[in-house]
């Protein structure tokens, strides 16, 4: 069976998805929200991007044609703008600590 074609994967897939365009829509109110607020949405987006990390691990050990593919795109795509996944990650963790920076003050 392809890495694609695993039910755990097409819903794993679907939900994290669904849960980002969730927290973006959400986050488009960001600055009306209060202090615990903010700390709520911060603390989801760094859930979500650890379950996206896991995910896109399992792409990296997974042996199958079209999960490598999907790894390389990915990279291709991010050397585009000079990064890499890892690079990626760092930012979006950097972005969340400056925003938790914010909210203590």
């Amino acid at each position: 069976m392809g890495f694609f074609d695993s039910e755990v994967v097409q819903q794993e897939a679907k939900k994290l998805f669904e849960d980002y365009q969730s927290l973006i829509q959400l986050g488009s109110e960001y600055g009306k929200f209060d202090r615990e607020g903010k700390k709520i949405f911060i603390q989801q987006m760094e859930a979500l991007m650890e379950r996206y990390r896991i995910f896109m691990k399992r792409f990296e050990l997974s042996e199958d044609f079209m999960a490598q593919m999907t790894i390389q795109q990915l990279k291709t795509q991010l050397g585009q703008f000079g990064m890499t996944p890892q690079q990626m990650f760092e930012q979006m963790n950097m972005t969340l600590e400056r925003m938790k920076s914010e909210i203590e003050r």
